[in-house]
């Protein structure tokens, strides 16, 4: 099986030592950091802004995926790009009228583009702007919060998304799977085209984190 991606997601961390914690997960192993960004409109919950994504650049290596759970996001992907993401990820359910001109401007800034899509939103949402995608993120649990019962019910979704991606030739697209992620839930989606996966709690709260990022493997 191929040798997926593993991006610890900072929502698990602990904030009064974030950079101890980054830190620990970019030894462990970890390719990638994701980053919720929740306005608390979206989705009913706050976390972080711009400026501690440029706090974070400071003190890292890896690849920073910052996930924008945000209404109309089209108006801080300059802030985001700016403070040093290298990937941003939109959701096609809070700019369906403006997705592609959002898309556009992310890979203006010269960051790579991603599209999200709910649970309850079908995979055809992503058609109209598939080719202009460097990363799909499924998400199997419905966002706001960590620590969430993965939904296998997505399972379905991932494969219908990794067929789009081979009948368009987009061999490059990477798709990334979040939400309730573990040793087990991981083999599922990886079978299913998962090329990146974003663990929270699973990652944190283990006793070796080394371990839990190999487990995901």
């Amino acid at each position: 099986m191929k040798r997926v991606k593993v991006a610890p997601s900072i929502l698990s961390a602990d904030f009064t030592n974030l950079g101890r914690d980054i830190n620990k997960v970019e030894a462990a192993g970890a390719d990638w950091l994701h980053i919720d960004v929740m306005d608390g409109m979206f989705v009913p919950n706050i976390t972080i802004g711009a400026p501690v994504v440029k706090s974070i650049r400071k003190i890292t290596n890896l690849a920073l995926d910052v996930h924008l759970m945000i209404v109309n996001p089209i108006r801080y992907v300059e802030d985001f790009a700016n403070a040093g993401a290298d990937y941003i990820t939109v959701h096609v359910e809070a700019c369906e009228e403006n997705l592609k001109e959002t898309i556009d401007l992310i890979k203006q800034k010269g960051v790579k583009a991603g599209v999200s899509v709910k649970p309850g939103t079908p995979a055809e949402k992503i058609r109209p702007v598939l080719n202009d995608l460097d990363l799909i993120l499924v998400m199997t649990v419905e966002p706001g919060f960590g620590g969430q019962l993965f939904m296998v019910e997505m399972i379905p979704k991932i494969r219908e998304i990794k067929k789009m991606l081979r009948e368009n030739n987009l061999f490059n697209t990477c798709i990334e799977i979040d939400g309730g992620i573990n040793a087990e839930t991981a083999k599922l989606v990886k079978e299913a085209g998962a090329d990146v996966l974003v663990a929270g709690s699973y990652i944190y709260n283990a006793e070796n984190i080394a371990e839990a990022v190999n487990s995901l493997r």
